[in-house]
């Protein structure tokens, strides 16, 4: 009977572990105020990264990404919900946010999308002000995200949406 315990645990560890991502979310920051006016860190990426390729040049939202008038951003759609559309000051370019990713959940920093691993790296990490032109809607970011919610990053974003906008 011992055994047949041991051999049980021993097996559900393994599961558990086999099971385990390693992967931890990013350290949680309080969220900026909602102004139209804010700074906030920036990063760039690519759709050529490891962790993007599985999209193709997807968004979150099922949309090509953009680089033109509008560009493409990934962002914490419970601090910038998707369709959020905002200027950076210093250049003034366009970004609308319908992309999101694991390192993004609960942190204030913006992702913007550049089309090679060249300008990805050419923009580096900055913090930047952002006019917001405008608001993306929260309940749309709820009702897309809400299916995807088995992973924590995604979860986070949900039970934020839920307490921030009370959805």
């Amino acid at each position: 009977m011992h055994r047949v315990s041991l051999l049980a645990a021993t097996l559900a560890a393994l599961l558990l572990v086999g099971c385990a991502t390693g992967r931890k979310l990013p350290r949680y920051e309080k969220p900026l105020a909602r102004a139209p006016l804010q700074t906030v860190r920036t990063t760039a990426y690519t759709h050529t990264e490891s962790d993007h390729r599985k999209y193709a040049r997807n968004s979150a939202a099922g949309t090509p990404l953009r680089r033109g008038p509008i560009n493409s951003a990934a962002a914490d759609w419970s601090r910038w919900p998707l369709g959020t559309k905002f200027q950076l000051v210093e250049t003034g370019e366009i970004y609308e946010v319908d992309d999101y990713g694991w390192m993004l959940a609960g942190t204030n920093t913006i992702d913007l999308y550049q089309p090679t691993r060249a300008e990805m790296n050419r923009w580096g990490v900055r913090r930047v002000r952002i006019q917001i032109l405008e608001w993306g809607d929260p309940a749309r970011s709820y009702a897309l995200l809400k299916p995807r919610s088995k992973h924590p990053h995604i979860k986070r974003m949900v039970r934020e949406l839920k307490d921030r906008y009370s959805i």
